[in-house]
């Protein structure tokens, strides 16, 4: 079975609901010296970062995913549940100084979110080399340290590997010449639409532009679905239909793992396309990002009923 080597982060969600709203509690005329307390009884610590998502994500559908991340002492609970999903961590490494990467986000009754993100192990992902792995057949360079983000994307084209530039929440972190060098090394590139629009005002490109460096630019476009620009023509993939919205987070990392889904088996971008459609409508129905599971039969008597074709 194709391998596909997955660079980018592995996180704890530590997730806090306020029962209250912040604005009652945060005084506009002393946010100068603001000290405030939120009482959060409710509290749920979820495993994500992008590596361990799209893994999560391309383990379901039957794919071969071998994530690639740095991790601190405190793994332990993460790699248990990844063991009971049979995916690999031949190439997580742990690094014992330090806290696996951690988002802490406390949430109001009014959606509002105080968020901190702590990098810990991931500021150090330029510890590992795509150049170690076995034989993988495609990869994804996902959000991740940046030192380690430009680094896989050289050894991906060093060892002749086509890979996806999946920059995310790790685009502030590069300028439009930087950019253009991600995008000059991958072989496609997949955003969203707000990620795509900071892109063209850093790099100064359209679409039709980008695309000429690519054999694709995929962009997603929530319930509009999504649109793949190739050398010759412009893909309108249809949103698959969720049967309820409970959660978006990790959305982007599932309709990715349906893109590295579609590329180790030699699926048309039609297919391809839709099957990560239906991946992000899935996910979106339960809270969390590996929280949701499927039998792959399920899956495809799904795909057959939300787009009236099979793969």
């Amino acid at each position: 079975m194709d391998k596909a080597l997955i660079c980018g982060s592995f996180a704890f969600d530590n997730i806090m609901v306020f029962n209250d709203q912040f604005k009652n509690h945060i005084l506009p005329d002393k946010v100068h010296i603001l000290n405030v307390s939120f009482l959060v009884p409710e509290l749920r610590r979820e495993f994500g970062g992008c590596a361990g998502n799209i893994a999560y994500n391309l383990k379901l559908l039957g794919g071969n995913p071998l994530p690639m991340g740095t991790v601190g002492a405190d793994f332990d609970p993460y790699s248990q549940w990844m063991n009971d999903q049979n995916i690999s961590q031949e190439y997580v490494t742990v690094l014992n100084e330090t806290f696996t990467a951690q988002a802490f986000i406390t949430t109001d009754m009014d959606d509002n979110q105080i968020t901190a993100f702590h990098p810990g192990a991931m500021n150090y992902s330029h510890h590992n080399s795509v150049l170690d792995a076995n034989d993988p057949t495609v990869g994804i360079v996902a959000p991740d340290g940046r030192d380690g983000m430009i680094q896989h994307a050289s050894e991906f084209v060093h060892a002749g590997i086509p890979f996806i530039f999946d920059p995310g929440q790790g685009l502030p972190m590069f300028n439009g010449d930087e950019l253009m060098d991600f995008i000059d090394k991958a072989t496609w590139l997949t955003v969203n639409d707000y990620e795509w629009q900071l892109i063209s005002d850093r790099t100064g490109k359209t679409k039709e532009e980008i695309a000429t460096y690519l054999d694709a630019l995929i962009i997603t476009k929530g319930p509009e679905g999504s649109l793949i620009y190739t050398d010759d023509e412009v893909i309108h993939v249809p949103a698959a239909e969720p049967k309820e919205l409970k959660d978006p987070t990790g959305c982007g990392d599932a309709y990715r793992a349906g893109l590295l889904y579609g590329l180790t088996n030699d699926l048309d971008w039609e297919t391809t396309g839709r099957i990560a459609s239906l991946m992000g409508a899935i996910k979106i129905e339960h809270q969390g990002t590996q929280n949701h599971y499927f039998e792959i039969e399920d899956f495809k008597k799904r795909f057959e009923e939300s787009f009236d074709m099979s793969f």
